[in-house]
């Protein structure tokens, strides 16, 4: 993948554990798709779902720092002004205007706060996991677009307004899930094929079903 230079914008924390840095928009791109990100000294680039833009001057991209990874803990030391490495925008996990429910477990969220950046929120719901609730990552964005439509599962305590389980859970005790709309899925390996499995077993067609697995 080839590269192209860029530099730090802006580097802020969100949540426990979540970085957020936003770049210069280097080229278009369609909301939902990610890019590679990479060092000088640090190849192949990682790939990172694009979590927001004003799609004219910037883009976000959230991430989790993880300890044993190898890039993740330098991008979290990142300052404004820094140098970094990115690749062209790529991928089909892309929303449109239709009718969907988006399902998120912890920084899965990013491709739907760029898909909400766009204005394509309308008959969307978002059912967002994770297990601190520090980490509902864009939550007041999310909220005041979506109102009642978004749906909070916080599977390590007790929270007012969340349900108390994973998002999995919450989608088996629901009565009936609606035909003929897509679900978006994006998370980890674990989540995003046991949601599957509970959405087909509900009487959702595999082919309605399009996921995004991050590593």
């Amino acid at each position: 993948m080839e590269l192209f230079q860029t530099h730090v914008i802006s580097h802020r924390i969100s949540g426990t554990s979540g970085h957020l840095l936003r770049i210069p928009m280097l080229h278009d791109f369609k909301p939902g798709q990610v890019v590679g990100l990479g060092l000088k000294d640090i190849y192949p680039p990682r790939i990172y779902s694009i979590a927001g833009s004003d799609f004219k001057t910037y883009i976000e991209l959230l991430f989790d720092e993880r300890p044993e990874g190898l890039l993740s803990p330098r991008l979290a030391q990142l300052n404004d002004g820094d140098d970094i490495l990115i690749t062209k925008p790529f991928g089909t996990f892309f929303g449109n205007q239709e009718p969907a429910w988006w399902i998120a477990g912890g920084t899965g969220v990013a491709p739907f706060k760029s898909m909400l950046d766009a204005g394509l929120f309308q008959q969307k719901n978002l059912i967002h996991g994770v297990r601190e609730s520090d980490n509902f990552y864009f939550a007041d964005d999310f909220s005041h677009a979506l109102g009642e439509n978004y749906i909070r599962c916080c599977s390590g305590s007790k929270e007012d307004g969340c349900f108390h389980g994973r998002v999995t859970s919450y989608l088996e005790q629901l009565p009936e899930l609606p035909f003929g709309v897509q679900f978006f899925l994006c998370g980890s390996a674990e989540m995003v094929v046991d949601t599957r499995d509970v959405l087909i077993a509900k009487g959702v067609a595999f082919d309605r079903i399009v996921a995004e697995i991050y590593f």
